[in-house]
């Protein structure tokens, strides 16, 4: 059911104003870069603003055009030829799948994306806007994508427009100068796009907007082409799982500042549902935005009503000046998105990835280079690929280096007593965690290995095994094998009910395997075996795992 929090409507209006306020000029620039235009830009910027915030599950957030959400629809542009309604369509389907990944519960899991990947996604995100503003700030229109505009570099470097360059220039440092007393009134994007713009008419041969239209926005059908759709379909996957791990990283920045916390799977719906509706009214897809959000939090803004009145501030700007905005120069726009791309970039890390450890540095900088020049979903999914291995790796050799750890000394008197008693006629391998499938290749090697010559019992002990999956349980029938082989019995003991009925399903063609409640009576049974005929333990052991 939908609720308000009325309690802060003061805060809520004055953060939302200050919000939509700083998000015109990146909506106009986004829109720009996307290929789509700028009012394309803004319609995102009012959809997802608004319905995100209507339906979200978090509260305080922002949301509107992203650079990451951008860097996908200017390749999808290019690869279509500037198709709108193609382009639109992967938006529309964009908002559902996303709504999709809210009922699945999928925002839980897109949570453990590990920080490294993260960061050379992000780092990554933020070069490719700024190798793709480059050509525009030296007075060029670069072809579309990474590469074409690197190659087009050398190409603009060769005729600079000078005055394209400077005013591209100034703009980027009005944005990072502006001073800090001045931009409780105007923000600085804000005011460097407003001071750009007037320095603009003092100079000649600078590109601009042009004409805008005005007025409320057309519906556009999504509509598909059998040639194109398995593009449209790829781009629209990769914008929902993109924009679900934009806006819930900037949700956990929101929780961070207000002590709150999200639901992530709520707000996969609202903002599948801003997306649905921004293909619709011909806008591009947006997500959670961390300095928007950020300028909503510290102006005040804490509930629904911010995130919709910074969207309604838009739409009045869309419906009464967007004439205005057909004399904003490109270059203008470009230096902002510059800001944008440096914004983003990971410096933080960047500063610090020397001390921590290496895996995790190379790591950023494989899914950096696979975001710069393959593609986003290739990037993220190889380095959280690589980053689970390697978790994996990691949890398997401490549960190897647990099984080393033969218990020759106990602190059971008792048990110490039977174990002294077998004279080396009994080996014990103790396990130690949750054995999974990253241990079961070694499992078996390392228990071969370390066995006492002349030992006739072999006892796996599982009383600190909490789980296990069906490749730790096929290493024990290799272990088995490998004991019947060389003439010893296997014995277990300790194992809890879940994997005793691991054990038991996977291996239930393996006769002769005695199970035992405990460790001491285990080695009481071995101790007797090993030394002769002696008192039968029926009545507290389980005679055969298969039965």
């Amino acid at each position: 059911m939908m609720k308000f929090d009325l309690s802060n409507v003061r805060g809520d209006l004055t953060g939302g104003i200050t919000a939509g306020i700083v998000a015109l000029p990146l909506a106009l620039a986004l829109g720009v870069a996307s290929g789509m235009g700028p009012m394309a830009g803004l319609y995102g910027a009012i959809a997802v603003g608004f319905f995100a915030s209507l339906f979200g599950g978090t509260p305080s957030q922002i949301s509107g055009p992203t650079g990451p959400m951008v860097v996908v629809l200017a390749g999808l542009f290019a690869s279509l030829s500037g198709n709108v309604e193609l382009i639109l369509t992967a938006v529309i389907v964009a908002g559902l799948f996303q709504i999709i990944f809210g009922f699945l519960g999928v925002g839980q899991y897109i949570r453990l994306v590990p920080y490294p990947v993260i960061s050379g996604f992000m780092t990554g995100i933020g070069a490719i806007i700024i190798i793709l503003q480059l050509g525009r700030l030296l007075g060029h229109e670069p072809p579309g994508g990474t590469l074409g505009a690197l190659i087009y570099l050398p190409t603009a470097l060769s005729d600079i427009n000078i005055s394209t360059l400077a005013l591209g220039l100034g703009t980027l440092i009005v944005a990072y100068k502006w001073p800090p007393f001045l931009a409780k009134f105007i923000p600085g994007a804000l005011a460097a796009l407003i001071i750009g713009t007037l320095a603009s008419f003092l100079l000649k041969g600078i590109p601009v907007l042009g004409n805008i239209p005005t007025g409320l926005p057309s519906l556009h059908l999504p509509v598909f082409d059998r040639s194109q759709l398995f593009l449209v379909l790829e781009a629209a996957f990769i914008l929902a799982v993109l924009g679900a791990i934009d806006s819930l990283l900037t949700s956990l920045v929101a929780d961070n500042m207000t002590r709150t916390r999200h639901d992530s799977n709520r707000e996969l719906i609202g903002q599948g549902i801003g997306n649905t509706v921004a293909g619709l009214i011909g806008g591009i897809a947006g997500a959670g935005a961390t300095m928007r959000t950020v300028v909503n939090i510290r102006s005040g803004g804490q509930q629904r009503l911010s995130g919709m009145t910074h969207a309604l501030v838009l739409l009045a700007i869309v419906l009464g000046l967007s004439p205005l905005a057909a004399n904003i120069p490109h270059a203008v726009l470009a230096g902002i998105l510059v800001k944008v791309g440096l914004d983003i970039i990971d410096w933080s890390y960047l500063k610090r990835a020397h001390t921590g450890p290496r895996w995790d540095f190379a790591l950023m900088l494989l899914v950096l280079g696979l975001t710069v020049f393959v593609d986003l979903i290739t990037a993220v999914g190889v380095g959280v690929v690589l980053a689970a291995l390697a978790y994996v790796r990691q949890v398997a050799q401490l549960q190897i280096e647990e099984v080393n750890r033969i218990p020759e000394t106990f602190s059971d008197p008792e048990e110490r007593a039977l174990f002294k008693r077998a004279k080396g006629r009994i080996s014990m391998f103790s396990f130690g965690g949750p054995l999974s499938f990253g241990a079961a290749a070694d499992l078996g090697h390392h228990v071969r290995e370390k066995v006492k010559h002349g030992s006739q019992i072999l006892i796996l002990d599982f009383s600190r095994v909490p789980t296990v999956d069906v490749s730790a349980a096929m290493a024990v029938e290799t272990i088995t094998t490998d004991a019947k082989a060389s003439g010893r019995e296997l014995v277990l003991c300790g194992a809890n009910e879940a994997v005793q009925r691991v054990l038991e399903n996977i291996n239930a063609h393996q006769a002769g395997i005695r199970s035992f409640t405990t460790r001491q009576e285990a080695l009481a049974y071995a101790v007797d075996k090993v030394e002769g005929p002696g008192p039968d333990l029926k009545s507290q052991s389980v005679p055969d795992i298969n039965q």
